[in-house]
C-alpha cells in the first residue's frame, strides 16, 4: 500500500524521474526535450528544496517514490529566489537549441529565463501556488486528495489565505479533479487555465 510521507533529501531524483513521466500533459514527457531534467528543474525539485516542509512524496511498497506535491507558501519571494539563485545553478546545464523555430526545450528555457516576482491580482490574492504529480499507479486510491488536502493544512496552520496553481489548459482530468476539491477557475492565459482556492482556517 503506498504512503505519503514527508520529503527527504534522498527522495530528489524520484521528484525528476515522476516529474518527466507526467509532464506531457499527465503522460511521460521522456525524450521530449534534450535533457530529461529540465522538467524537475523547473516544476519540482527547487521547491523541495527551498522549502522542504512545503513538500510531501507518495512512496510505493518497494520504496519508490511515485508522486509528489511540491508548494511555496509565497511566490513573489519564491520568483526572487529563482531567479537569483536557483536558476543561475542550473541554468548553464541547458543548451539552446539555436534552431530558426524554437524547440520545446528552448520555450520551458525562456519559463526559466523570466521568472520573476510579479504585481497581479491572483499573487496578490492567491499567494501560494502548487505543483502535484502522481504517476497511474496511483490512481483511485484517493492519493491526490490526501496530499492537497495536507499541503492546504500546513498552509493554513503558517497563516496563508489562498493558494492557485496553473496547468496545461489541454489537461482536462486535472481540471475535473481540482474543481470536485473546491478549486474554482481563474483569470487564465492562452494555453493554461489557472485556479484558485481559500484555504479554511488560515491562522494569522
Amino acid at each position: 500500500m503506498a504512503r505519503i510521507r514527508p520529503f527527504r533529501s534522498e527522495d530528489v531524483e524520484g521528484l525528476y524521474d515522476v516529474c518527466v513521466k507526467t509532464a506531457d500533459v499527465g503522460g511521460d514527457a521522456t525524450g521530449m526535450l534534450s535533457d530529461d531534467a529540465l522538467w524537475g528543474d523547473l516544476f519540482a525539485v527547487p521547491y523541495a528544496l527551498r522549502d522542504p516542509g512545503l513538500c510531501w512524496v507518495v512512496e510505493a511498497e518497494d520504496g519508490r517514490v511515485i508522486g509528489y506535491v511540491v508548494a511555496t507558501d509565497d511566490t513573489n519571494p519564491f520568483a526572487a529566489w529563482f531567479r537569483d539563485e536557483w536558476w543561475p545553478s542550473r541554468r548553464d546545464r541547458y543548451r539552446p537549441s539555436g534552431a530558426p523555430e524554437p524547440t520545446a526545450q528552448d520555450r520551458f528555457l525562456a519559463y526559466g529565463d523570466r521568472q520573476a516576482p510579479r504585481d497581479d491580482a491572483i499573487v496578490r490574492d492567491y499567494p501560494a501556488h502548487l505543483h502535484i504529480d502522481l504517476l497511474p499507479e496511483t490512481q483511485g486510491q484517493g492519493l491526490g486528495r490526501r496530499l492537497i488536502d495536507t499541503l492546504l493544512a500546513e498552509l493554513g496552520r503558517r497563516g496563508v489565505p489562498a493558494l492557485h496553481l496553473s496547468m496545461n489548459a489541454d489537461n482536462a482530468a486535472a481540471g475535473a479533479f481540482y474543481e470536485r476539491l473546491g478549486f474554482t477557475q481563474l483569470a487564465s492565459g492562452e494555453g493554461s487555465t489557472t485556479y484558485g482556492i481559500r484555504i479554511p482556517g488560515a491562522q494569522s
